[in-house]
């Protein structure tokens, strides 16, 4: 009979917060500033420089613990991981070990088997390194340190995931928390959230665990579940074929489905940790924690029983506005100035995601406001414009938030209300299309779209569909 395995996961996962400046000094931490411009004798690693943390890295980093049920270290301290690499200028990163921040929480996900509460050993805060660009025409590597010292929160899981399904649900679950919390936009696309996931197999039944490996550099939830399968697979087949795994750290290559040796992890690495000299130690005390606590947004769960009891929408349309804070956000807003909730949804989850998923967006990239929003339904809901010359108007607004009022008044999109135009151009319509006509009349009840659509186009899209079908059946069915 053959051997059944079971996999086991855990994730190291490092989310990027965002601060407008560095955990250590008082630098920009914006994104894409041209090489070496967000800089200071700080975060460059200058002799004699001296750092001093960032309040706001210590309440967002207190604020995920909260939200992932972790206990609060009331006095913990910072820690120096010595290793030398070039992007890594004071040859040590600033990084907790003996005394992280957060310990011993939970978030609860949910599985085809039900919901599961995955593990979290600990949070603790530390700082990026800087970033190499490797040069290959001129043979040479340079070195931006933009990055350097922008601040990270690194969240270590249990190995309590046995397949990738629950470490997409995990990461999902993190990420959705994160962004309630506003400590992270978590792009994975732009490594503002990175994770390494550290995998091993086992027989079923099994009580030790078996040898890890570390898979690093996986920037998508795809390339993620990928590589788990992939290294699954890897292990399983060595284990069959009597060898044995070796605990090393590994590259994965999505493309080809295959990972390659980075370095070995048979002999742990000896990062020489010892409390950082410069940085006293970080005291938390009842009133700054509950200052934290007494922050803390309402969260999806709590979200998802309002909207159904204060909007009245439909479970499917809860799921998805609730999905992204920023898109529960903008439902909101729009639905507080029109009083529309029904239509600020279908809006949302139609027009609006469709032009992401065509863009490549995210919900936090909208750049249209609520009250545009709620102003092109008003427009729609009272007739001044119908729904294809709405959807036209949304794509403009989309792309450049215009005032779709001016821009209806502006661009003379207005319904024709007029019903003696609208009967004559209805009759003009007839009378050029008289098979349509005859299809109808023969039963044929497919025909009356062809006809509505000639009257619209006739009437450059700014008829009333509705009075137009009317109109055309008064005259047919005479």
């Amino acid at each position: 009979m053959a051997k059944q395995y079971e996999t086991v996961i855990g994730l190291e996962v490092h989310v990027e917060l965002a601060t407008k400046t560095k955990i250590f000094c008082g630098c920009s931490t914006a994104f894409g500033g041209a090489p070496n411009t967000h800089t200071c004798p700080v975060c460059t690693g200058m002799p004699g420089s001296l750092p001093v943390l960032n309040k706001k890295v210590l309440e967002y980093a207190v604020a995920v613990g909260l939200a992932t049920n972790c206990d609060i270290t009331r006095v913990c301290k910072f820690d120096r991981k010595n290793y030398f690499y070039p992007d890594n200028p004071q040859n040590y990163q600033i990084s907790q070990l003996y005394l992280p921040i957060c310990r011993n929480g939970y978030v609860e996900i949910e599985t085809k088997d039900g919901k599961k509460n995955v593990g979290i050993h600990e949070i603790h805060m530390e700082e990026d390194a800087g970033k190499l660009i490797h040069d290959d025409w001129a043979d040479r590597t340079l070195v931006d340190y933009n990055r350097s010292s922008v601040p990270l929160i690194e969240i270590v899981s249990e190995p309590d995931m046995r397949s990738a399904e629950e470490v997409i649900a995990y990461l999902e679950k993190l990420r959705m928390l994160i962004q309630y919390l506003g400590v992270s936009d978590c792009k994975l696309q732009e490594g503002s959230m990175r994770a390494d996931v550290n995998i091993s197999v086992r027989e079923v039944g099994a009580s030790e665990y078996g040898t890890r490996t570390e898979m690093k550099n996986l920037n998508s939830f795809k390339a993620i579940s990928h590589a788990i399968s992939c290294e699954r697979e890897r292990q399983i087949d060595l284990l069959e074929a009597g060898k044995k795994v070796i605990q090393e750290t590994r590259r994965f290559d999505d493309n080809k489905g295959e990972s390659y040796p980075m370095r070995s992890k048979e002999d742990a690495q000896d990062y020489r940790y010892f409390p950082d000299p410069d940085l006293v130690p970080v005291y938390v005390d009842d009133a700054f924690l509950q200052e934290i606590r007494d922050r803390q947004p309402e969260f999806r769960e709590a979200k998802m029983e309002r909207y159904e009891r204060e909007y009245g929408l439909p479970a499917y349309d809860i799921e998805i506005l609730t999905g992204e804070k920023a898109l529960a956000d903008l439902f909101e807003a729009a639905t507080a100035i029109c009083g529309r909730p029904k239509q600020v949804s279908n809006w949302l989850m139609g027009e609006t995601l469709r032009l992401c998923r065509e863009k490549n967006m995210d919900a936090s990239d909208l750049c249209f406001s609520p009250e545009n929003l709620a102003k092109l339904i008003d427009l729609t809901e009272t007739k001044t414009i119908n729904g294809s010359v709405a959807k036209e108007v949304f794509e403009v607004m989309f792309e450049e938030n215009i005032d779709p009022t001016a821009y209806v008044e502006e661009k003379g999109l207005k319904t024709v209300g007029d019903e003696g135009l609208l009967r004559k151009t209805v009759e003009e319509v007839l009378a050029l299309n008289p098979q349509s006509v005859s299809d109808y009349k023969g039963g044929k009840q497919k025909a009356i779209g062809f006809l509505v659509g000639q009257t619209m186009k006739a009437m450059k899209g700014k008829a009333d569909p509705g009075m137009v079908n009317q109109l055309l059946r008064e005259y047919l069915d005479q």
